[in-house]
């Protein structure tokens, strides 16, 4: 899953893309690397960020999901290449399905807003469901955890639970332990060494860790972009820890990696 961010204050490539142009480019330019799925973001979540609004977050990412479309990227098309909406919105959502996306990356859990459960249901959307202590502009606070895989594990299992009671059924279902978003750097190595876990109920898990903060308080490197080779790595871990699916920023050095391990395997 390749990171098509269209926003000015990701933490590692806002600004990049404001202009969809640029953005459409870059999602094709993934696809040529080998991404299997591009997620389109409107609003940044990066920690002490502030929520953007329904009607700006639309104005970034339609123009984007329309463009790729036209290209032959999207639902039932191409090398089935999927778009992905990653979004907190039902609204922002609705207008991305419709456009021709056909995941919506949650990074709620489905939980801001209350419409959004019953508009996956409805379209029989594939959803991701990310843990997430807190919010960006309180940088993610929250009680201890115990056994953070076991929470992280309990918490996602009751949210597909909620999906599959409302009508969505368990194959259109996937899991993100949530990495960067209200866990230590401790607790970020737990989750991925504890992807198998996480996926013992037989749902997909989702592991991002692409540039996140944890790799630089590890390595000492303050850019994000700077973080690549470490990124690339954890991504082949998470795989062989047990994750089926992993969002990256660097979609060559990942592929790279992969397939220097699958064929090391």
């Amino acid at each position: 899953m390749a990171i098509v961010n269209v926003t000015p204050d990701s933490f590692s490539d806002g600004g990049e893309r404001l202009d969809p142009v640029q953005a459409i480019e870059d999602g094709l330019r993934f696809v040529e690397a080998g991404a299997d799925i591009l997620d389109i973001g409107g609003e940044s979540t990066r920690p002490g960020s502030l929520p953007t609004s329904p009607e700006d977050e639309l104005k970034r990412v339609l123009p984007v999901i329309e463009g790729l479309a036209r290209q032959g990227i999207g639902k039932g098309k191409g090398r089935s290449l999927v778009l992905s909406i990653d979004t907190r919105r039902a609204s922002v959502a609705r207008a991305a399905l419709d456009a021709g996306a056909s995941i919506v990356n949650d990074v709620s859990a489905l939980r801001d807003d209350a419409a959004m459960l019953p508009l996956v249901a409805e379209r029989q959307a594939d959803v991701v469901l990310m843990h997430r202590r807190g919010l960006p502009e309180n940088t993610f606070a929250g009680p201890a955890y115990g056994d953070v895989v076991e929470d992280v594990r309990a918490f996602l299992l009751e949210r597909a639970a909620a999906c599959e009671a409302a009508g969505l059924p368990a194959d259109r279902i996937a899991l993100d332990p949530g990495l960067g978003f209200g866990k230590s750097v401790a607790q970020e190595l737990e989750l991925i060494a504890g992807a198998g876990r996480l996926a013992e109920a037989g749902y997909p898990v989702l592991i991002g860790c692409s540039r996140k903060s944890f790799i630089g308080k590890l390595t000492g490197i303050a850019k994000p972009a700077d973080r690549d080779p470490a990124s690339a790595w954890l991504a082949v871990e998470a795989v062989r820890r047990g994750a089926a699916l992993v969002r990256v920023h660097n979609v060559v050095a990942t592929r790279q990696a992969l397939a220097v391990w699958a064929a090391m395997k």
